[in-house]
């Protein structure tokens, strides 16, 4: 039995993979930059909405979260109701990164508060039904030789499910940022809550993801993926059956060539 030449028994799987390409080719960058945890966190709640969605791991480490480019705007509208991905807050440690340059005091201080802010706000947004939060601070430098002091002050924005009742937590937030920031005193630092409708869950008899060749794919897409798969299939079944037969039928002549008797010279009469 003769086996087919290289070119041709790869020509199968060529043909597979560019099926793969041209359904990922039907993909869109919807974040980038993300971390480990933070891209789990996108997949994971597009997901649980019955919208595709995949992780493609960046050279630098970060996540990138692939969508289907006909939902993509389902799928920003999604992750802004519930608040993610959240955002990624400086840390003490990180604003007073030196890089061999020396700091004026203005710069030390303006430092120091957007690091006390920025510690503050990640505080804030690890409570439960909290979606985001920002906390800005006011701390004036006041000259010890002036009468009448300039006291701090703090405002506090959350942004929060509206299932959840934030104005019960309004004092204890009130009290983490006075207590966090020297010379701030309680009343001195106000509250805003914005609430934010949720998204619409999904009823349970919405179809879920199907796992196909490795993409997750809604039912719709599903039996389109499914066409376009078959038939290069059905391609390359008839493109590599028609291949090797021609080679059969081509080393089959030459066999019958070679086998048969030589021809015998015929003499003729005088």
């Amino acid at each position: 039995m003769h086996r087919l030449p290289a070119w041709l028994r790869r020509f199968g799987t060529v043909f597979a993979l560019v099926g793969v390409l041209f359904l990922q080719a039907c993909t869109v960058e919807l974040y980038t930059g993300l971390s480990q945890r933070q891209g789990n966190e996108v997949v994971a709640a597009l997901v649980r909405k019955g919208i595709p969605a995949q992780r493609q791991i960046d050279k630098e480490g970060t996540v990138t979260v692939l969508v289907d480019k006909a939902r993509f705007a389902e799928a920003m509208s999604v992750l802004d109701a519930i608040g993610l991905p959240k955002e990624k807050f400086a840390t003490l440690g990180q604003v007073f990164k030196r890089d061999g340059l020396v700091s004026s005091p203005v710069e030390e201080r303006a430092a120091m508060i957007y690091g006390l802010s920025q510690e503050l706000s990640q505080t804030i947004s690890d409570i439960d039904g909290v979606l985001s939060a920002r906390v800005h601070l006011v701390l004036p430098e006041n000259d010890p030789l002036k009468q009448q002091l300039v006291p701090s002050s703090a405002s506090v924005f959350i942004r929060h499910r509206t299932s959840v009742d934030m104005k019960e937590l309004v004092p204890q937030v009130k009290m983490l940022v006075a207590n966090g920031v020297a010379g701030l005193t309680y009343d001195n630092v106000s509250v805003i809550l914005v609430p934010v409708a949720a998204a619409v869950e999904p009823t349970t008899s919405e179809p879920g993801l199907t796992n196909f060749m490795g993409i997750w794919l809604h039912p719709d897409d599903l039996a389109r993926a499914m066409w376009i798969v078959y038939g290069l299939i059905a391609m390359v079944v008839l493109l590599v059956g028609s291949l090797a037969y021609l080679h059969w039928r081509r080393r089959r002549d030459v066999y019958t060539l070679d086998s048969a008797p030589p021809l015998r010279a015929v003499k003729r009469a005088p």
